[in-house]
């Protein structure tokens, strides 16, 4: 604010009014500027924004799969005899290579290699080697394309997730689903493009609202949080006494009133976003009833997911709930389940974990592939990093892992990706990745790329500079598609 003073009044003018009224052109100056600024960030928004993708799209949604924790691959995934055979024997500096191990692990006089104590078996086409903990997972893995040779920068679990979701081990930027929602848009005008759903009741690390955040792009890009509660999205629903008319009535007023203040400061992303909020949150007081009410399934449905898909909040329920927001046109669908931190434990939490969401991950696909909906539904799975092939602490019957970013596996199913096939090798000990490195960014851009959308050319300019999900790097990891 400045205040301006004359004998006989004393008036206090806002900043704006001041630009614009005061003398030597200010007022023009800083209009122009103001216009000039969003012509520029309507000249950056992607052609992908009025529905013209930069290619060829082989997906249409995603439904991301993420097991919070870092889940341990040499216990699910990645089978090393050797391992177990050298099981007690001291990792060897010639595999270490020199690397600095986490301040949790760093610290040991001894490091024992531990093999996995579980059972594996051989299933699909490529013979990919499957936990005995995951017996769902393993009989769909003619869909799956295993992906052994993921690695990441990030050593610990905040910064760890942060990356994969944004792009950026610091928080701040754009979710992977607001980079979605940006450049596609949702298929469905009275649902959000971008929904979260989180397993109720687990514990673990936390988990931020900016994972699934607009960051720097507008406010109606971000992902909604569904709970499993009454009202899955909270104050949606109207106050006691509140009839839809009145609502409606208020949100005529308010968006008047907002057009109104466009009018006098100039093009405002913040009050576009607000006006775009309060209009889908009108809708979505019908749609959401509609899209969570899972009365309408059939047994055979609930019998495919299992007794938990009757459960909210349960991961198998929110299998099931992802498969009825794609159906009705939501862009990205983000679950999260959490506690796959195994610093000990590990024999006796792996198989518990896999219960939890073994059977949910295959309905899921199984339920999507009957539907006629996986080929353009791109189905991941995955965590912020894998586990040491090297026990933390002494060696026991109740060992644990420590975080490892050097080797790690996720898998992908569906979306133009190959199924029934396995990229990428680690070592022989399960440390180092020798073949087919696959890095975050390069997952990102792959994500994008079956989406129609290259990833260098979904940018947004910020503060100067034009941003993607992928920063200054990525690939497309193109022997994976179909």
């Amino acid at each position: 604010m400045q205040t301006f003073s004359n004998p006989a009044v004393e008036t206090v003018l806002p900043r704006r009014h001041f630009l614009r009224q005061s003398g030597l052109g200010l007022g023009s100056l800083a209009l122009s500027d103001l216009l000039a600024s969003s012509q520029a960030k309507a000249a950056d928004a992607p052609k992908t924004t009025r529905g013209l993708p930069h290619l060829a799209a082989k997906a249409k949604r995603v439904i991301y799969l993420f097991m919070s924790g870092g889940p341990s691959q040499l216990d699910l995934f990645d089978y090393k005899p050797e391992l177990i055979k050298r099981h007690g024997e001291q990792l060897p500096d010639s595999v270490r290579g020199g690397q600095r191990l986490t301040g949790m692990s760093g610290n040991q006089s001894s490091i024992p290699m531990v093999g996995s104590p579980f059972k594996f078996s051989q299933h699909g086409p490529a013979g990919a080697w499957f936990g005995e903990h995951l017996p769902n997972t393993a009989e769909v893995a003619p869909e799956l394309c295993i992906i052994r040779s993921m690695f990441t920068e990030s050593i610990n679990h905040g910064p760890g997730v942060t990356f994969f979701q944004t792009g950026s081990q610091i928080p701040g930027r754009p979710s992977m689903g607001a980079w979605l929602n940006y450049g596609l848009g949702s298929e469905n005008s009275n649902l959000p493009g971008f929904v979260v759903l989180i397993t109720k009741g687990k514990g673990g690390q936390p988990l931020g609202a900016h994972l699934w955040g607009s960051g720097f792009l507008p406010a109606e890009y971000q992902g909604l949080q569904f709970r499993p509660a009454k009202d899955p999205v909270l104050y949606l629903n109207n106050p006691e006494g509140i009839s839809s008319e009145s609502r409606k009535l208020m949100l005529t007023k308010m968006e008047t009133l907002h057009q109104h203040q466009l009018q006098t400061a100039g093009i405002e992303p913040g009050i576009q976003a607000r006006i775009a909020n309060y209009e889908m949150a009108f809708r979505m007081q019908s749609s959401i009833p509609e899209v969570t009410d899972i009365s309408s399934e059939s047994q055979a449905t609930f019998d495919l997911y299992g007794p938990e898909a009757k459960t909210p909040g349960s991961f198998a329920a929110n299998c099931l709930q992802a498969r009825r927001l794609a159906e009705k046109g939501v862009r990205f669908i983000q679950l999260y389940h959490q506690d796959w931190d195994h610093h000990g434990g590990v024999p006796g939490a792996i198989p518990k974990l896999c219960k939890e969401t073994d059977r949910g991950c295959a309905a899921l696909l199984q339920d999507l592939k009957q539907r006629g909906m996986l080929d353009d539904t791109l189905v991941v799975w995955g965590g912020e990093f894998g586990r040491t092939n090297y026990c933390q602490g002494k060696l026991s019957n109740n060992f644990g892992r420590d975080h490892h970013p050097r080797c790690f596996t996720m898998w992908m199913a569906g979306g133009g990706i190959k199924g029934g096939m396995v990229y990428g090798e680690t070592d022989e000990l399960g440390y180092n990745v020798v073949q087919d490195g696959v890095h975050v960014h390069d997952l990102q851009a792959t994500l994008l790329n079956q989406l129609g959308l290259d990833h260098e050319a979904l940018t947004y300019k910020f503060q100067g500079r034009r941003y993607r999900l992928t920063d200054v790097h990525g690939k497309v990891v193109k022997a994976i598609l179909s």
